[in-house]
């Protein structure tokens, strides 16, 4: 496989594959079907008999996930339109076409609207699909092997760029002997991430990060974005080295057996799917291992670097006061128009930042430790086979910075996915405690003002990040997770240490803050 012509401003991608025989013609469709969305128009080409409607078929039944579905040839029909949950899949045959003229009159505009378009002998009528498109030219690859052929592959326009990013996670699959894998959607998180699991012909299972390298958003202050500020992880990196360094510490991060951080593209150990909540709600008996894995990741002295093999060094970056304040400001940002329906005026603004900058320079320059940022249930999986603190499985911790510990310790026990009943929160911190007392670093009413601070900054933050997510990104399912956040921020903003904090969101979030808080 070698690319001919590609480049990051290209217009153009080509990609050259030979395959050996018929099923690896219908693989490769199959596989394409994934780059796929309505809408898209992919060309055949090639001459009779080199599989074009073998590519077509294999491709319609991948997108309509109905591996039986017959998917006639439409060369007598000129026309095949399939509908479903899929969406709407136009498969025409344009051979006996003699004029663009000869397209209308089926009907091709109206059939068009809103569908996959796949097109064979699309060169008679070559005006038509002159944009953005992929095209799959087919060819016989030597005259006395009967089923082999060379495919070329060509995106032009917008599909220039997906065909490369597709490409290179071929390339990678096959490279890290994977390329023979089942790849199943798999729930991802929050993010733009994408993740499937891999399940090989002989039953090995793993699981594929898709991370390519983040684009930076609007400079917001200082000319830099809110991730910089923030220091969110941008690329695979980040997520390399922290699993890496967990496993160096006797932790259970996934293993990582593939990676190419440049395509951002990384294999990871599958650590399967039993968490520690059920139906009911946290696990206690869980719970209380995560919180024990955690006062035993914090009782270590723990470097600020780490050493990636064959890839440098990540330095892990600081928690700072920069990053805290910047995440609070989400709540106004996003939650107070969108939730609340109010307005916060700038003077209300400037009060609210400054009550958080006097309350948070205290964490901030508190001794650090890794702060992973989001260790709460949806990212804990329990590992009953493994012993100590290796029962606790942890991903998603990408975002990892230095920082104070009770952030963590707050994101379990006040986890914004489930609902940690305040007895079963006590525990978990009392043991937590118990776990610390002999190390003298470690300071129990700092830590509980800590505690407290931590909690209503990330429940702040998260108010706004759910907002967000529903009005930026069409995910509206995090909203049922509000009332459940705004409990544990009334909750944290009762210690003395927040009063006048308290006294802003009474008064600028009456609905949720007023006398009830």
């Amino acid at each position: 496989m070698t690319v001919e012509a590609s480049g990051k401003t290209a217009t153009k991608t080509i990609w050259r594959l030979d395959v050996a025989k018929e099923e690896e013609t219908t693989a490769l469709a199959t596989d394409v079907a994934k780059l796929l969305v309505p809408g898209d128009i992919v060309t055949l080409a090639g001459d009779l008999g080199t599989g074009k409607t073998t590519f077509a078929r294999a491709l319609i039944r991948a997108v309509a996930h109905d591996p039986t579905l017959e998917a006639p040839s439409p060369t007598f029909t000129l026309m095949q339109i399939y509908e479903g949950d899929f969406g709407k899949i136009v498969h025409a045959d344009f051979y006996r076409i003699e004029t663009v003229a000869d397209v209308a009159e089926l009907g091709w505009e109206e059939a068009c609207e809103g569908a996959l378009l796949l097109v064979e002998w699309a060169e008679r009528a070559r005006e038509l699909f002159s944009g953005d498109r992929l095209d799959i030219r087919l060819s016989f690859a030597e005259p006395e092997r009967r089923d082999a052929r060379m495919i070329m592959i060509s995106g032009y326009g917008a599909f220039a760029s997906r065909l490369a990013s597709f490409k290179s996670l071929h390339e990678f699959l096959r490279k890290a002997n994977w390329w023979d894998a089942r790849r199943d959607f798999l729930q991802g998180d929050a993010s733009s991430r994408a993740y499937e699991t891999l399940t090989k012909p002989t039953g090995e299972k793993a699981i594929l990060m898709m991370s390519p390298q983040r684009p930076d958003g609007p400079p917001i202050r200082y000319g830099k974005s809110y991730s910089t500020i923030a220091h969110l992880a941008e690329n695979v990196k980040a997520f390399v080295a922290i699993a890496e360094g967990l496993s160096a510490q006797g932790f259970s991060a996934p293993k990582v057996l593939a990676r190419d951080l440049n395509a951002g593209l990384v294999i990871v150990e599958d650590l399967g799917r039993e968490g520690v909540v059920d139906e009911n709600g946290p696990i206690p008996d869980r719970y209380l291992e995560a919180i024990g894995a955690l006062a035993e990741l914090h009782a270590r002295k723990l470097p600020d670097t780490i050493d990636i093999i064959d890839d440098g060094v990540y330095r892990i970056p600081p928690y700072d006061l920069d990053a805290l304040l910047v995440e609070v400001e989400l709540l106004i940002d996003w939650y107070v128009s969108h939730i609340a329906r109010s307005i916060v005026a700038s003077g209300a603004r400037a009060i609210f930042i400054n009550l958080w900058r006097q309350a948070l320079i205290e964490v901030a320059s508190a001794t650090p430790t890794w702060t992973l940022r989001d260790y709460h249930s949806p990212n804990l999986i329990w590992l009953p086979e493994r012993e100590g603190v290796r029962r606790i499985g942890m991903i998603d911790f990408q975002d990892c910075v230095l920082g104070h510990p009770a952030y963590d310790v707050v994101s379990l026990t006040q986890d914004a996915r489930v609902t940690v009943a305040d007895e079963l929160e006590m525990k978990l911190i009392a043991h937590y405690a118990r776990m610390r007392r002999d190390d003298p670093r470690f300071d129990t009413a700092g830590f509980v003002r800590a505690y407290a601070v931590l909690g209503a900054q990330r429940a702040t933050k998260i108010m706004g990040i759910f907002a967000r997510l529903d009005l930026r990104d069409g995910k509206p399912h995090y909203l049922g997770h509000l009332p459940r956040v705004e409990y544990y921020l009334k909750k944290s903003l009762r210690h003395p240490a927040l009063a006048e904090l308290k006294a802003w969101y009474e008064t600028n979030l009456p609905a949720i803050f007023g006398s009830a808080a």
